[in-house]
């Protein structure tokens, strides 16, 4: 058994968007190809709110990039971006959505962020992500999609956490890179707390990653 996390392969962090990760659009071809090898495939899709606190724009005088704390946790300020209803919330178009099982919104509580599809940043909110996955026997994992370095990252951790056997498709990802090598430190990281990597070639090679 095996579910695919597809994580925010959505417009703003596209070239061109509100929030653009560097060559963020290369990781839809990969998502592309491994959805049919896996049973499930679950996407995760941040949804703010306007005017959510996360944004620069909430907050006067400051901009993108700093750093504040909200609700007791640092907090990156970010551009306005993946605004409930907007196009770019939407998924990619390239990404062939119609593969997708279910969809789990993040980041609606306006006082706080949600990098992970799992929880809220202050982990007391759960996103309904585990209690799918256990509704489905589901055990295993494997992850990818936008970014690296925060959205990815959050959500490998905390599936490790949960008890998840996890893995990152490393080529299915693209990270934000605030500062040169955030990426390579997320990766780093993520492999430290018990993260598997692969490659997306590894998975096709091997058949249903899922079955």
């Amino acid at each position: 058994m095996g579910a695919l996390i597809v994580v925010d392969i959505q417009n703003d962090f596209l070239p061109g968007g509100a929030l653009a990760v560097p060559r963020g659009d290369e990781v839809v071809a990969v998502a592309n190809s491994l959805m049919p090898r896996f049973r499930r495939v679950v996407a995760t899709q941040d949804w703010h709110p306007a005017g959510h606190k996360s944004f620069a724009a909430s907050h006067p005088g400051r901009s993108p990039g700093e750093l504040i704390t909200l609700a007791g946790a640092a907090q990156v300020l970010w551009p306005v971006h993946c605004v409930q209803g907007t196009r770019g919330a939407a998924f990619a178009a390239e990404l062939q959505a119609e593969r997708v099982d279910a969809v789990v919104h993040k980041g609606m509580d306006p006082e706080i962020d949600s990098y992970s599809g799992f929880f809220d940043n202050d982990h007391r909110r759960a996103t309904g992500l585990e209690d799918r996955l256990r509704a489905l026997g589901e055990s295993e994992l494997w992850v990818l999609g936008l970014a690296t370095d925060y959205c990815v990252k959050a959500t490998a951790l905390d599936a490790v956490r949960l008890g998840f056997r996890t893995s990152l498709v490393v080529d299915g990802c693209r990270a934000v890179e605030l500062q040169a090598g955030d990426g390579a430190r997320a990766i780093a990281e993520m492999q430290a707390a018990g993260v598997t990597l692969v490659t997306s070639g590894e998975l096709l090679a091997g058949g249903s990653a899922g079955r």
